[in-house]
């Protein structure tokens, strides 16, 4: 089945054969007045079914996504020959494809997106990529909020649209806002330490080495959260029951905070009575409070010690230690400080 280099060089004529057996092609292929460097290597058998087809980078992103067609056409094609006028017909559909995606807009795409702007109003606009390929928008919610919104631009944008899309959505999370708003102004969050406006998650102190890490649901900001504490087993353990015998409390017609205040039974630590150095504590072991951006989450539970540690750090401080023992994701060793027992159980992302 070796190709006839006649009619091969007529379909192809800047490729050419590398060796006398006609196992290798090399060479260019020429669409739309440009060229692509290809090889083609056959097996000694010259099964086109097992060809290997070799290219340039330029022309392998250009045949991203029609590999599949190229190994069927490679399957049933007769000859060569046949298989290359596939091949350049395939080549004239990803070329013209991507000359379609890659060509500007008309004119009056131009226009019509500086009338949008006009209408939308310049001082809403904090920035316009050069070549209009990207624009930034603010916008300020009900509540007095400001946000920004990212487009990349194309001939079906519509500004005017989108704008009002991306308010009436900011609308809709206004009561998430709020909730949060209330509890990083009336309370002390440890983490995030600078929390977005698409943060969902908050570490409230609740004391010395003890905190409640809550996920709020922004679409119903008022439902209970997911709650998670961390301590020692001998502070967290009473918030725990207080939280299992309470919860039938939880009312979603009043705010999350004063919520988790009356089915905790407590007042959290605010910025105005305490500072926080006052219930925040470096680790025990690196002397640091944070660390590669985590705070530290492991606490000694025994009463008369009580220091904080980074999990990696305890992690890491556990296992040179031959009294050390895990089980599962659990270890269980000895205090760095006082030498009695301390658990650890590792998250999945430090395991």
């Amino acid at each position: 089945m070796a190709a006839k280099i006649g009619p091969l060089l007529r379909e192809c004529p800047l490729l050419l054969p590398q060796n006398r057996e006609g196992t290798v092609y090399e060479g260019f292929i020429t669409v739309q007045d440009r060229d692509f460097h290809m090889r083609i290597l056959l097996p000694l058998d010259l099964q086109l079914k097992n060809a290997r087809i070799q290219c340039s980078w330029q022309l392998k992103k250009l045949l991203d996504g029609y590999q599949q067609i190229l190994k069927q056409r490679l399957q049933h094609s007769s000859d060569l020959v046949s298989f290359m006028v596939e091949f350049k017909t395939i080549l004239e559909v990803a070329v013209k494809n991507t000359q379609e995606m890659c060509a500007p807009p008309p004119p009056q795409y131009y226009s019509g997106l500086i009338g949008e702007i006009e209408a939308l109003g310049w001082d809403k606009v904090v920035f316009v990529d050069p070549s209009f390929n990207a624009i930034k928008l603010k916008a300020e919610d009900s509540s007095g909020r400001d946000h920004l919104i990212t487009l990349k631009l194309n001939a079906k944008s519509s500004l005017l649209s989108i704008h009002s899309q991306f308010l009436a959505v900011l609308e809709s999370l206004k009561e998430f806002w709020k909730a949060l708003d209330e509890i990083d102004e009336k309370t002390w969050v440890l983490e995030p330490e600078k929390p977005a406006r698409s943060a969902t998650m908050r570490r409230i102190a609740i004391g010395k080495n003890v905190s409640v890490n809550i996920e709020v649901d922004p679409r119903h900001p008022t439902m209970f959260p997911e709650c998670y504490f961390l301590g020692a087993d001998h502070v967290v353990n009473p918030l725990k029951s207080k939280l299992n015998n309470n919860i039938h409390m939880w009312d979603p017609e009043i705010s999350l905070l004063q919520n988790l205040k009356e089915v905790l039974e407590l007042d959290f630590p605010t910025r105005e009575t305490l500072e926080k150095s006052d219930f925040s504590m470096d680790c025990g072991i690196c002397y640091a409070y944070r660390l590669d951006g985590a705070i530290p989450d492991q606490v000694c539970d025994d009463a008369r010690c009580g220091q904080p540690f980074h999990q990696a750090c305890l992690y890491e401080w556990l296992h040179g230690l031959p009294s050390t023992r895990q089980s599962f994701n659990v270890i269980f060793g000895e205090c760095p400080y006082c030498n009695k027992q301390i658990t650890l159980k590792m998250s999945k992302k430090k395991v």
